[in-house]
């Protein structure tokens, strides 16, 4: 499917050259003179090597038909994550490349949202949140309330955040999987 440059948006994907190509940046630039262009940045698929392209924003692009589909996450194994399509039971391998800073998240039999091209996975989206242990930090100061002085702890996938005074090792805590962040304590 041919669109517009400018039409382009991160997460996208592209075919050029018959290889596919996963939209890590896309930014429209209007200089004061001379012609608008679209700046963007792709990851080739095939052997995760990034590319910078710039074309005019009036240029067609091919692409690619992605299909999004539910998947639960199985295992991680030397080869990669398995996963699998609940309703036909297809396993779907994934490299590390396509999970790059979700890989910590995953967590058995969590369900993501997997875009495949033909029956090769592209991107993954995780569900918006994680619930997860505090298994490291500093001890709770008596007296101190929840003010805005956050302190570093480790979470039991490993991941350093930022959480509130109050919340000691052991606490099941709400994090946002884009980023970690602290989002509540968790309500289980």
């Amino acid at each position: 499917m041919r669109v517009i440059a400018s039409s382009i948006r991160k997460g996208n994907v592209l075919e050029q050259d018959g290889k596919l190509y996963v939209v890590l940046s896309a930014e429209n630039i209007h200089p004061g003179k001379g012609t608008p262009v679209s700046q963007i940045e792709m990851r080739r698929i095939s052997d995760g090597v990034k590319i910078s392209e710039r074309y005019k924003t009036t240029d067609q692009v091919e692409k690619a038909t992605i299909e999004e589909r539910n998947y639960t996450f199985l295992y991680e194994d030397g080869e990669g994550f398995h996963f699998m399509e609940p309703e036909s039971f297809d396993q779907v391998q994934v490299t590390k490349d396509v999970i790059g800073n979700s890989a910590p998240y995953l967590a058995e039999n969590m369900v993501v949202k997997l875009s495949m091209h033909d029956t090769v996975a592209v991107a993954i989206t995780l569900p918006q949140r994680a619930t997860l242990e505090v298994v490291e930090t500093e001890p709770v100061t008596k007296g101190q309330t929840a003010s805005s002085s956050y302190k570093p702890a480790v979470l039991s996938n490993g991941v350093r955040t930022a959480v509130p005074p109050h919340v000691g090792v052991g606490t099941r805590i709400v994090v946002l999987t884009e980023d970690g962040s602290y989002v509540e304590r968790a309500k289980d």
